[in-house]
């Protein structure tokens, strides 16, 4: 895909790792069919270079739009984080991507803790 020059890249993805076990990727600009193996490519070398990652945050404040595609990578990375015992967080959400996970009915799901961290404190709350 050729763009002109005067347009942004349809998708940055800015990797900040702080320390050994958080890792920081900002996203700006579309999440949708043509980007969203770009961030599960990004996703995917992190965890298998980062092996004692313990949280990623995806900072979605320069998230333009997330189309489906866009939400079925965040659900892949959810599943891929969880798999691999991270905790994923979705920092900076904007109204639109709230509403589309609002509606969708996975907002729960991509911004709640892993099920195994769900069964541990259940466990130690007698629930």
């Amino acid at each position: 895909m050729n763009l002109p020059a005067d347009l942004p890249p349809p998708l940055i993805l800015t990797p900040v790792a702080p320390d050994a076990h958080t890792v920081r990727i900002a996203l700006s600009g579309d999440l949708d069919h043509e980007t969203c193996d770009l961030l599960l490519s990004l996703v995917e070398g992190q965890l298998t270079d980062r092996p004692d990652m313990v949280h990623l945050h995806l900072d979605c404040a320069g998230l333009l739009a997330c189309d489906s595609m866009g939400l079925a990578a965040l659900l892949m990375v959810r599943r891929r984080t969880s798999g691999a015992g991270v905790r994923l967080h979705l920092d900076h959400r904007t109204l639109p991507l709230d509403r589309l996970l609002m509606l969708t009915g996975t907002l729960e799901h991509l911004t709640g803790p892993p099920a195994a961290v769900r069964e541990r404190s259940e466990d130690q709350t007698g629930r």
